[in-house]
């Protein structure tokens, strides 16, 4: 024997009632079968909106009404032949009539009972039901309707009616043997011994076929509805959430509790009893297994299942007259009770000094009222501190009968929380270990679920989530480099990387599921208008564990957004200075939010390109060095430009070809006034905890006098033709020394210089060539020999390189 049971999403429409129709004829080939039907999708909220619009003297309800009669009527032509469609047309009108008459009676009274409300309800199954029998009868199965009312008895708790099991077993029992066949049973209504129409609460039609399950001793039982199973997490919420294969009743009671909405602890209890294996399956996709709930699953993983609760407040009772003081927490749970407030969660030291107690937060106003004039006297007398409220929290919960052999569950939970740095508000967790909630900031919800999803499922892959902006040139590389190199991070280094979102200085685009890298996405005019706030709120609002903003412009705008970006939680890797080479006061803020945030702002780039110099220094500092003196050629452009220049290529000739290789910005003098060079030696000397200020920076700037204020570029390098004797006389002068020119920077003593030099063979910077850039650190170890770091400083593909290793590292700590 098998009961299946169909939600009113499974027969929302002809289509999908189509598709029940041949799940359940399939099933009586198989099986001998009973099957509970809901209302037909969405009739019961409109049945009650009708209601209440009666009850409110408006007569709009009527043209509802009409509606809905005119969408039974219709399933019943397009369902059964019109050479029978007589007798079930009568039957659905009959019904409508008699709810013309009731809410025509709501109307005039101006009254809607529980009772009443009961009564209204339970036309949408009585009707879907008694439809759905015809139905399967036309598909050659043998059927009877069956009105739940004649076997289920209940109390008169109208719209949660506790059900009286022995009458109830035994009426379905001796039903079913006076009628075999098919079973087409009304979910969620029953009766009174008197006759009253009484509803069997929350997920009613579940509970109907689980109560005919066990009187009939059913095999199975199967709860047909729009998802695959129960899932490890919302998938609303969680972007990998998977279908849980199996779960034991205990395991489903608990998710259920804390928000699954697949299945409800109710349901579950007849067939608990009867230990009754029940199956959830998915109506549009029949052929999936779904998920087994029975008493003994084959349990595989450390948890089953990641729930939660939203709208939730905390309530802080605390005060040192509640220490060593025995009935306190009875008060406090007796008087939340007489006020019909349900608790959530109970967190209590073991110092007694506090009760800290989770409850839905639209009783959280009244829970303190009754608090604090319980403990009116002692709250007067100091003992007690008033009732403290932390509002807009949730529970999220860890789920699994396998915790209490497995040490280290709630390491792990609370290891995945911090790295994310989200805060844990109380915890609770029982001794049998089958659950542990924390409570979190609402706001953190998203981020949470993730990160333990990932911590707990996907442990052998950390995920990062990147939001590009700048999908220039350095861009482009860097998502090649990411694509090229995923397969390798995934199978070898157990790092997943998922690009989400992308923008230009025109345009963004966004893909929760992460965008395919296969062909390297850029977004356009078929896409998102940029906006950097909209931005930035679309990532905070994905709200993903591991998030990073990845910024590769050299846009102040943006920089001027970091703060914001690590005050939500989301690392930054990015090469753009603009942030770090502004004052010092938000230098050192950012540098201390990150701190404080533990969120990592990873910015190698920001020097000599891919080349590790902010790392080095970074860890010289970190193991007690000081830096007495640091020289650096740092523009791979500059150097490559004065290079050339001592070959005997005329200035303004070796400029354009810096330009034309891309070595130099779109307009050469951005990098000729010496503004970059003195931005990264600026961050260096604050990088050696030297407090400087770009007033301290001493520039000399490559670009002539004349040649600054001309509006094309092209107009520029043509006017620079006119200085090439001049450069070409600083060439000639520093080979007569036997010297070479080198445009760097030397900070010392609290001071830096920017600007052009001649160096002898002896000198370091020498032997330099192209664009590679050399920096040397003088420090207290490293002073008779300095520590010197070379290599390529400019272009695109360094520069990406330095920002995948950023990110990688990223990955690293978030481990």
């Amino acid at each position: 024997m098998k009961i299946l049971k169909f939600g009113g999403s499974s027969i929302a429409n002809l289509e999908r009632i189509k598709n029940v129709l041949s799940i359940v004829k399939k099933a009586s080939e198989d099986d001998q079968i009973a099957v509970v039907f809901s209302a037909f999708g969405g009739v019961t909220e409109d049945l009650l909106k009708c209601a209440h619009l009666a009850k409110e003297n408006d007569l709009a309800y009527q043209a509802l009404l009409l509606s809905l009669e005119k969408r039974h009527l219709q399933l019943v032509k397009d369902l059964i032949p019109v050479r029978k469609q007589s007798a079930v047309l009568t039957f659905v009108k009959v019904r409508f009539n008699e709810l013309e008459d009731l809410f025509n009676g709501i109307f005039l009274i101006k009254e809607f009972s529980p009772r009443t409300s009961d009564y209204v309800v339970s036309f949408g199954e009585r009707i879907s039901t008694y439809v759905m029998a015809e139905a399967l009868r036309e598909n050659k199965i043998s059927t009877h309707y069956l009105d739940a009312r004649e076997v289920i008895r209940t109390n008169d708790r109208f719209g949660n009616a506790k059900v009286n099991f022995p009458t109830t077993n035994q009426l379905i029992y001796d039903y079913y043997s006076k009628n075999p066949g098919v079973l087409v049973v009304t979910g969620f209504v029953a009766s009174t011994d008197k006759g009253e129409t009484t509803t069997i609460g929350r997920s009613g039609s579940d509970y109907t076929a689980a109560i005919f399950a066990a009187a009939l001793k059913a095999d199975s039982l199967e709860i047909w509805t729009d998802v695959t199973g129960v899932m490890t997490a919302d998938p609303r919420l969680v972007y990998s959430a998977i279908t849980i294969p199996q779960l034991s009743y205990n395991e489903a009671m608990e998710l259920s509790h804390f928000g699954a909405k697949v299945v409800f602890p109710a349901t579950m209890q007849p067939a608990m009893k009867r230990k009754i294996p029940i199956y959830i399956k998915n109506t549009f996709q029949p052929e999936e297994e779904g998920t087994l709930i029975c008493e003994k699953p084959e349990n595989t993983k450390l948890i089953k299942g990641i729930s939660s609760l939203n709208h939730i407040s905390l309530l802080n009772v605390q005060g040192s007259g509640l220490v060593d003081v025995i009935g306190v927490s009875s008060r406090v749970f007796g008087t939340l009770a007489k006020a019909d407030i349900n608790v959530v969660l109970i967190s209590q030291a073991s110092s007694e000094h506090s009760i800290c107690i989770a409850i839905k937060s639209e009783n959280s106003d009244l829970a303190r009222e009754v608090l604090e004039n319980e403990f009116h006297y002692e709250i007067l007398a100091g003992e007690m501190d008033k009732v403290q409220i932390m509002p807009n929290m949730s529970v999220i919960a860890v789920v699994g009968e396998n915790m209490k052999h497995h040490p280290g569950a709630s390491g792990r939970l609370f290891q995945a929380l911090g790295r994310n740095n989200i805060n844990v508000s109380a915890v609770a967790q029982g001794s049998s270990e089958l659950n542990i909630s924390a409570v979190i900031k609402q706001s953190d919800l998203q981020k949470g679920l993730n990160a333990l999803h990932e911590a707990f499922f996907l442990s052998d892959n950390k995920v990062l989530h990147v939001f590009l902006i700048g999908v220039g040139l350095i861009g482009k590389t860097l998502i090649s480099m990411i694509q090229n190199q995923l397969n390798k991070l995934q199978e070898d280094y157990m790092l997943d990387i998922k690009i989400h979102g992308l923008a230009n200085s025109r345009f963004m685009a966004f893909d929760e599921d992460g965008f395919d890298l296969s062909s390297i996405p850029v977004p356009s005019s078929e896409d998102l208008p940029m906006d950097l706030t909209v931005f930035l709120n679309t990532m905070n609002s994905m709200n993903f564990s591991n998030s990073v903003l990845v910024d590769c412009t050299a846009s102040q705008d943006v920089a001027d957004t970091y703060e914001r970006v690590l005050t939500s939680k989301v690392a930054i890797v990015t090469p753009n200075k603009k942030a770090n080479s502004s004052s010092l006061e938000n230098y050192k803020s950012l540098k201390k939010l990150s701190g404080q945030r533990n969120i990592k702002f990873l910015y190698e780039t920001n020097v000599a390109a891919g080349l590790p110099v902010i790392s080095t220094l970074q860890d010289l500092i970190l193991s007690g060095d000081k830096v007495l003196k640091i020289e650096g050629v740092l523009s791979g452009s500059m150097n490559y430009i004065f290079s050339e220049l001592s070959k005997g290529t005329p200035f303004s000739e070796v400029v354009t070809q810096a330009k034309e290789k891309g070595f130099t910005e779109p307009d050469p003098r951005d990098d000729l006034s010496g503004m970059d060079v003195a931005r990264k030696i600026l961050i260096l000397g604050r990088e050696a905890e030297q407090d400087l200020h770009f007033s301290d920076v001493s520039i000399q700037s490559m670009v002539p006098e004349d040649c600054q204020d001309i509006e094309s570029v092209e107009e520029f390098l043509e006017k620079l033709k006119s200085h090439d004797p001049h450069f070409k006389s600083l060439v000639e002068e520093a080979k007569e020394k036997e010297e070479t020119l080198r445009f760097m920077a030397v900070l010392e003593n609290g001071k830096a210089e920017v600007g052009l030099k001649s160096v002898d063979k002896k000198h370091p910077f020498y032997s330099l060539e192209g664009s590679d850039n050399m920096i040397l650190f003088t420090t207290e170890r490293y002073h008779e020999f300095p520590m010197i770091i070379r290599g390529p400083g400019a272009g695109a593909d360094v520069t990406a390189a330095g920002v995948f290793a950023d990110i990688i590292r990223l990955g690293n700590y978030s481990r």
